[in-house]
Parts: structure tokens; sequence; C-alpha cells
């Protein structure tokens, strides 16, 4: 039986690891969660010990497919990917859900980092932070705003001087992100790009209140990889892919 290896924990990740039939299925999530929404099959927690690691594991389970479904900015689990990909000959597909796109009465500033995203809020009044936890260090030396940072869990140490820390776990709704942008007084929201309608509310109720929005786009994806939009596509890149069907590393296991 042919095994696929799906990194990360997203709904998209869940939902292929659902759908697919007739392999066997090892879901990888980093552990950066507490409490993750497990998906079905194998699941394995933790980190693989960067490329080396990444490909020792591909040669030793005899992984015929790997689907990077990480979250959009987990830069270097899909470069770590890649090269063991490369290393191994393995297929290597890319599921990336469609990033968001602004709109008539929207008014966002697109930034190509954290520390871009700080600078543009260097002087601004109160800032809802909703990047993650582990973004927190890049806004750690600003003094002058107030921030609301927004996470499922508690983030560490270093963090900005005023801030807040909601804990809280989407989907959320347009009318309970509007109520929150209004009872916190919030001058702009800060937001990473990563698509989808878990966390999208957030994006209606600043255009709604002519909030304005620092987004910071995802960083690029390595060269020569393939991404698909949906779960659909990757399941029919997968089940139509002659690479995949003839498991390379059968001649590579070590």
């Amino acid at each position: 039986m042919r095994t696929v290896l799906i990194l990360g924990g997203t709904g998209e990740a869940r939902r292929l690891a659902a759908a697919l039939t007739g392999v066997r299925v090892v879901s990888s999530l980093a552990g950066r969660v507490a409490q993750p929404s497990l998906p079905p099959g194998e699941v394995r927690v933790g980190g693989f010990g960067g490329v080396a690691g990444l490909t020792h594991y591909l040669r030793a389970e005899r992984v015929a497919a790997i689907v990077d479904a990480t979250h959009p900015f987990a830069a270097r689990i899909t470069s770590n990917a890649a090269a063991a990909a490369a290393e191994t000959g393995v297929p290597l597909l890319v599921l990336r859900r469609p990033g968001w796109t602004s709109g008539p009465g929207d008014r966002w500033q697109r930034v190509p980092s954290l520390e871009a995203a700080a600078e543009a809020i260097r002087d601004a009044g109160r800032v809802f932070l909703t990047t993650g936890r582990q973004s927190l260090p890049a806004f750690a030396h600003l003094t002058a705003p107030w921030f609301l940072s927004r996470s499922v869990d508690p983030p560490e140490p270093p963090l900005p001087p005023n801030v807040e820390v909601l804990l809280d776990r989407g989907p959320f709704t347009v009318e309970t992100e509007t109520a929150l942008l209004r009872a916190r007084a919030i001058d702009v929201l800060v937001t990473k790009d990563s698509g989808g309608d878990m966390t999208a509310a957030k994006l209606t109720a600043a255009r709604t209140l002519a909030v304005p929005v620092v987004m910071v786009d995802r960083p690029p994806l390595p060269p020569s990889v393939e991404a698909v939009a949906t779960v659909a596509e990757a399941l029919a890149r997968l089940e139509s892919a002659t690479d995949f069907r003839s498991s390379p590393t059968s001649a590579t296991s070590s």
C-alpha cells in the first residue's frame, strides 16, 4: 500500500486525509498547538529534524508522495519538504488555499514581512494583532501602540509592553468581530494573508468600520514546486500522477 505523507494541521490537510482512500495516510503536525484538531488516519507530532531527518523518514517509511498542506506562512517546513523531495525523488505537491484580495471599501496596506508591519504601525494607537503568538517578538520593541493580540495558545516572551492577550479559536463571525473592534476601539488591524473563511470575518468587520488593515504578504514558494488551491485538485493530482503510482522511494530506500 502506498504511503502519502501530509504535512500540516490545516483544515485542508484534515479534509485531504479524510478523502484519500486505498493508501496509507500519515499526517504530520508541528505540535505548536496544545489541543489540535486531529485528522483521521495515522498522526505524528513534532519535527523531523530538518532536511536530513525528513529525508530519512521518507526513505524508511517508503513514502510515495508528500502533500505540504501547512499554513501558508510555514516557510521553513515548505523549504525542507522541497529539499527532501529533491533528494529522494518523492513527488511533492503543495496545497495552499488562495489568499485574500481587497475589495471596495477596504483600506489595506500590503507589507512583505512582520518587521515591515511593525514599522507601518510604529505610531498607531490601538492595534489588533491577529498574526499568531509566534509573531509577537517582531512587535516587542514598540512602546507607543497598545496591542490586542489574539491566539489559540498563550504567547511566550518577548512581548510588546502594552499588550492584552485574548485566547480564542475560530471560526469567527462578522457580528462578533465587529463587536470586538468596537469594544476595544481598534485603530488598525494587522494580519497575515492566510486566506480561507475561518478568520476572514475580521476583514469584513474592518471594512464595515473603516478600520485600516496591514496585510502581511505570504512568503514565496520554493522554485519548481507544484501548488494547487483545493483539496479536489490535490486528490486529482495524486490519483492521476504516474510518479505517485510508481513509488520512487522503493528504489532508494536504505
